[in-house]
C-alpha cells in the first residue's frame, strides 16, 4: 500500500479494502494487530530498467532512491508509488551477496511482503514465540526525519514479512532513501491497493502454510478450493485462502494436484526453483479503462475465448457495464452473495513464466472468481503450450 509523503502510510479509514462476511471472521484472532500492506519488495535483476517498465507502463510515481549515491554499497532501490500500492525494487551491485544469489537462482521475484503495524517489537515477539524463523530481530533506522524500527519473519520459500513500525517516522518511506525528482512523472493507471497476493508452494505443503498462518499470526481460512473445483482436462491445483481479521491481508495459497499434464503451479515452481508469490491482485475503481490504458503501454494480458462471453450473463445476472468492451478487452465477471467481480490476468511479468499481476474490480463480491477459474487455467494451459511446458 502506499502513503502520503510523511507520517502514515495511508489513511486507513479511506481504503476500500475487502472483507468476507464468514462467521469465521467473528472468531478471528490475529497474533498482533496488522494495519495493511506496507510495501512489496521485489530482488531484480536490473531495477534501474525494471523501474522505467513500472513507471511507464503501470503508471507508477518514482518518489524515492537508496543506492551507492546515498551511501549503502551493495544494493540500489527504487522506491515506486501509486495510491496506496508501494513497491520497491532493488538489485545488487555485484555477483556477491543474498540478493545476487536470490536472483540467480528464482529470476526477477517478490522477496518481502511487507507488514505495516503499531509496534514491531511486541509483533515480532509474539511471532517467534509461536514459532516463526527469524530472519532478524527488531532494529531502528534513523535519518533526520525519526525512527522506523524493522524486523522480518520468514515464509514460504525465500520470501518474507518484514514488521514495520513508522508511527515515529516523518520521512518519505525508509532512513536512507533520498526524494526522487525525475523529469518524466507517468500518469497513473487507475491502480489503486493490493487487494490479495498469491504464493504457490509445492505438493502437499498447502496445509503446512495454512497451519503457519494460523498459528503464528492468527489468520484464518477465509475460502478454500479442491482439485474438483479448480481443474481442467490437463491439469488441476487446490488453494485455500488465508486473511487476518480486519481482511487487509488476504493470501491465497495453491499447490499442485494430479493431473493429465503439468499444471500452471508446477510450471511456476520448476521456473522459480521453488515457492513463492505467483501473482499480486490490484485492485482498480473503472476496470476497463485502466486495462485499456495498461494494454496501450504495452501490458500483455491472458486471452480469454468470445464463447466464454455468450453465457456469462446467464450464470452472474445482471451487471453495470456494457458487456462488448468487458469482451473486447478479456475481462472475466463472476459473483457471489454479495454481489459481482471483474478481472483480468496479465502474461508473466518477466521472461521466466512466474510472476504475473491480476486487475480486479469489485461490485460488492468479496470471492476470488471461482466460475472464471475454468476459462481462466485454460487460458493458462495454452500459454504453457506454447512454451513447451503443459
Amino acid at each position: 500500500m502506499v502513503l502520503a509523503l510523511i507520517a502514515r502510510p495511508y489513511d486507513l479509514e479511506d481504503t476500500p479494502m475487502a472483507t468476507i462476511a464468514s462467521p469465521q471472521a467473528e472468531t478471528a484472532h490475529d497474533t498482533f494487530p496488522i494495519n495493511g500492506t506496507d510495501y512489496i519488495e521485489f530482488w531484480v535483476a536490473n531495477a534501474k530498467q525494471s523501474q522505467l517498465y513500472y513507471r511507464h507502463v503501470m503508471g507508477f510515481e518514482l518518489l524515492a532512491y537508496r543506492g551507492p549515491e546515498t551511501g549503502v554499497r551493495d544494493r540500489a532501490s527504487y522506491l515506486l508509488q501509486q495510491d496506496k500500492l508501494r513497491f520497491v525494487l532493488t538489485t545488487p551491485m555485484g555477483p556477491e551477496g543474498e540478493i545476487a544469489a536470490h536472483i540467480a537462482l528464482h529470476g526477477d521475484g517478490v522477496r518481502d511482503l511487507a507488514f505495516w503495524v503499531d509496534d514491531c517489537r511486541d509483533a515480532y515477539a509474539k511471532a517467534i514465540e509461536r514459532g516463526a524463523r527469524s530472519i532478524h530481530p527488531p532494529r531502528v533506522d534513523s535519518d533526520e526525519h525519526g525512527e522506523v524500527v524493522i524486523a522480518a519473519i520468514a515464509t514460504y520459500g525465500d520470501t518474507i514479512h518484514s514488521i514495520v513500525e513508522r508511527k515515529n517516522y516523518t520521512g518519505t518511506f525508509l532512513p536512507g532513501f533520498v526524494k526522487s525528482t525525475p523529469s518524466f512523472v507517468a500518469k497513473p493507471a487507475g491502480l489503486k491497493y493490493v487487494d490479495h497476493c498469491v504464493g504457490n508452494v509445492e505438493l502437499g505443503k498447502m496445509n503446512h502454510w495454512v497451519e503457519f498462518y494460523s498459528r503464528v499470526l492468527g489468520f484464518y481460512n477465509l475460502l478454500s478450493f479442491d482439485d474438483k473445483q479448480i481443474s481442467t482436462e490437463y491439469s488441476a491445483l487446490m488453494s485455500k485462502v488465508m486473511s487476518n481479521g480486519n481482511g487487509r491481508i488476504k493470501f491465497p495459497i495453491n499447490e499442485p494436484a494430479a493431473g493429465k499434464k503439468k499444471s500452471q503451479i508446477e510450471e511456476y515452481l520448476d521456473f522459480y526453483r521453488g515457492p513463492g508469490v505467483q501473482h499480486i491482485a490490484i485492485a482498480t475503481d473503472d476496470i476497463v479503462k485502466t486495462v485499456r490504458t495498461l494494454k496501450s503501454r504495452g501490458m500483455e494480458f491472458l486471452s480469454i475465448p468470445g464463447t466464454y462471453y455468450e453465457t456469462v450473463l446467464a450464470r452472474v445476472g445482471t451487471i453495470d457495464e456494457d458487456l462488448a468492451p468487458l469482451a473486447e478487452l478479456g475481462i472475466l465477471i463472476d459473483s457471489d452473495d454479495e454481489g459481482y467481480l471483474l478481472q483480468i490476468f496479465s502474461k508473466p511479468a518477466q521472461d521466466r513464466p512466474t510472476l504475473f499481476y491480476e486487475v480486479i474490480q469489485r461490485k460488492g463480491a468479496k470471492s476470488f472468481g471461482a466460475g472464471n477459474f475454468k476459462a481462466l487455467f485454460e487460458s493458462l494451459e495454452r500459454e504453457q503450450a506454447l512454451r513447451g511446458n503443459l
